[in-house]
């Protein structure tokens, strides 16, 4: 069994600051892409930002700037540094894996149950 745990959502001003941090546990024998979704009331789900294992990011447009997506490959984590958020920032978030359980395995895609980000005044 694979799990994923976020953590770090809240309530912040605009302009203010957030870091979302993820965390896998289980049966792991590596983790390829770890990326950060996010979902707005009444909207698709969209890819925030995403990092291979080799450490090469990308980025929605809509956060290009402001988001800065990074992993620690020993501690099997990824987080999501939010700076600059605005009310349109507003979602739950959501971290995903690849993840492959067993040598010569199949990697799967693994997700974590969400965590609130709210940007109000």
């Amino acid at each position: 069994q694979v799990q994923l745990v976020e953590s770090g959502g809240g309530l912040v001003q605009p302009g203010g600051s957030l870091r979302l941090s993820c965390v896998a546990s289980g049966s792991i024998f590596s983790i390829n892409n770890m990326a950060w979704y996010r979902q707005a009331p009444g909207k698709q789900r969209e890819l925030v930002a995403i990092i291979t294992k080799g450490g090469s990011t990308n980025y929605a447009d809509s956060v290009k700037g402001r988001f800065t997506i990074s992993r620690d490959n020993a501690k099997n984590t990824v987080a999501l540094q939010m700076n600059s958020l605005k009310p349109e920032d507003t979602a739950v978030y959501y971290c995903n894996a690849f993840i492959t359980s067993q040598p010569m395995g199949v990697s799967r895609a693994y997700w974590g149950p969400g965590t609130q980000v709210t940007v109000s005044s």
